[in-house]
């Protein structure tokens, strides 16, 4: 598997993203709104982007495998969000979008071309959770066609305070039974919900 194959859609582009995109990246990390149920505080600068883009992206690109892409419209082909999955389990799937391109499928858009890749290239399953109070991003994955599984409450670092998260999870190349238990073994509150 190559390292962040180019993959393009009817409508975006997913690419690796540059030190040339520094300002776009700024401009999707700096929004409170767009970061509330994200796993990092908003970005205060360029300064601190660049430290983002060093140890998030350029570490993961020097790796012989990885899936962390810029979404990009096909029209500019600059980046308007992110979407990643992890290479090794649970196999994560994490995206972020600016606030002004929300409502347009996007996101959906992105990941069911990312999950296609990824199928292709042997992964056996990918997982997804969000904060239950994040419906938008639940509906996210119910329309790529991920399934919930659990619910459990974790202290959600470097925030520091409890979150209830929801897990999905997709099966690709494994039996369609199979359900990740890490983050249920993980938790002492953990418990399925009827959604």
């Amino acid at each position: 598997m190559q390292n962040t194959p180019l993959i393009k859609t009817e409508r975006l582009i997913l690419r690796k993203f540059t030190k040339d995109d520094i300002e776009a990246l700024f401009n999707i990390l700096k929004d409170e709104e767009v970061n509330t149920y994200l796993p990092w505080f908003p970005i205060k600068n360029i300064e601190e982007t660049k430290i983002f883009y060093k140890n998030r992206y350029e570490t993961i690109y020097k790796q012989d495998k990885g899936y962390a892409y810029a979404i990009c419209l096909k029209e500019d082909n600059y980046p308007i969000g992110y979407i990643n999955i992890d290479t090794n389990e649970p196999y994560d799937l994490g995206y972020g979008l600016r606030k002004e391109f929300w409502h347009k499928k996007i996101t959906s858009e992105a990941a069911k071309a990312l999950i296609e890749q990824a199928k292709k290239d042997g992964i056996p399953y990918i997982t997804a959770t969000h904060d239950k109070n994040n419906i938008r991003s639940g509906k996210v994955m119910q329309k790529i066609g991920m399934k919930y599984c659990y619910s459990y409450e974790e202290l959600w670092q470097p925030k520091n305070f409890p979150v209830i998260f929801r897990m999905y999870q997709i099966n690709l190349n494994i039996n369609d039974d199979y359900i990740y238990q890490g983050y249920w073994n993980k938790s002492n509150n953990h418990f399925i919900e009827k959604l």
